[in-house]
């Protein structure tokens, strides 16, 4: 069971991460008249990040007032200054009609109750495109296309227990083998099958068994390695496991990294260079550390109100 220093160890990492992205809200910035090389949807892709840690917030119920009214405030600057209250998201869909990315900002926003109809419209005309259930993608990307039209209440293109038998996770292979990129494949096969912690029971229970055997290896490895980023997106995993372990040791060097303002780095320390570079290196990690901290808590409160009281 994890202490009560512990427990305000995690709070406060997920607290301060969320204070630095309020400050730093400006810097989920979209591009006026973007480029037709660049595209214009990759610069979408935080915005729909930082809906789904909003989301995860407000579903456990773990923030204080003080996070609750940043969270809110963040999301309608998000909805309402940046996509121009999803106007941006149709013109996006408008423009590129095979991007699942439109679809995958807007779940989550929908999901909080943020709505924009001529965009649903546009997803489900596109979507019945033989060609947007043929894009190649990676397996675990495709799990998560089939999880979020599953969410948006379309039929996925493939169901999800045939997107998932092709991902590396799914095989359970040598654990040895992981490396960076594999790393965050099992993260985000874990977050699509527990819709982001939401369902822990969503992981298969072989799934959870492996997880279970070889997580606590991981954690340490990428603790060594000051990988701040895949270590708090592999807590996260630790968190949607049947009996998570809140590792202590990992959970104290993520905070440890964490800078007094809030913002978490990618690895090692903070990175250099003007203020809007920096934060498109460091909003992730430290969006990665709002989403550990608010589904830690929740399962340690859940645990902590779980135990006997002492006799």
């Amino acid at each position: 069971m994890t202490s009560s220093s512990g427990i305000q160890q995690i709070h406060d990492v997920g607290a301060k991460a969320l204070g630095w992205l309020y400050e730093h809200r400006e810097g989920f910035r979209l591009e006026a008249d973007p480029s037709p090389e660049a595209g214009m949807l990759d610069r979408f892709k935080p915005l729909g990040e930082l809906a789904l840690i909003g989301k995860v917030i407000f579903r456990e119920g773990v923030a204080g007032s003080q996070q609750s009214s940043l969270a809110h405030k963040l999301l309608d600057h998000a909805w309402h200054e940046l996509l121009d209250s999803g106007a941006r998201l149709l013109e996006g869909q408008r423009r590129e009609p095979l991007s699942p990315v439109p679809l995958e900002v807007y779940v989550p926003f929908r999901e909080l109750g943020y709505r924009q109809p001529d965009l649903e419209s546009a997803i489900r005309l596109n979507h019945r495109l033989a060609s947007w259930a043929a894009l190649e993608v990676l397996p675990v990307r495709r799990l998560g296309l089939s999880a979020i039209e599953r969410r948006f209440g379309v039929e996925p293109s493939v169901p999800e227990t045939a997107a998932l038998a092709h991902t590396w996770l799914a095989r359970r292979p040598e654990p040895w083998t992981v490396e960076g990129h594999i790393g965050y494949d099992i993260t985000h096969t874990v977050f699509h099958l527990t819709d982001w912690g939401e369902k822990p029971a969503g992981l298969p229970a072989d799934i959870a068994e492996y997880l279970a055997l070889w997580l606590p290896v991981w954690l340490d490895d990428w603790l060594d390695l000051k990988r701040w980023d895949l270590l708090g997106e592999l807590l996260v995993v630790d968190a949607c496991l049947p009996e998570p372990t809140l590792d202590p040791a990992a959970w104290a060097g993520f905070a440890q990294a964490q800078e007094p303002d809030g913002a978490m780095p990618v690895v090692g320390g903070m990175p250099e260079g003007n203020e809007e570079s920096v934060f498109d290196l460091v909003y992730h990690p430290t969006l990665v550390a709002a989403f550990a901290s608010a589904l830690a808590m929740s399962r340690a409160l859940s645990d902590l109100s779980a135990s006997p009281a002492p006799a």
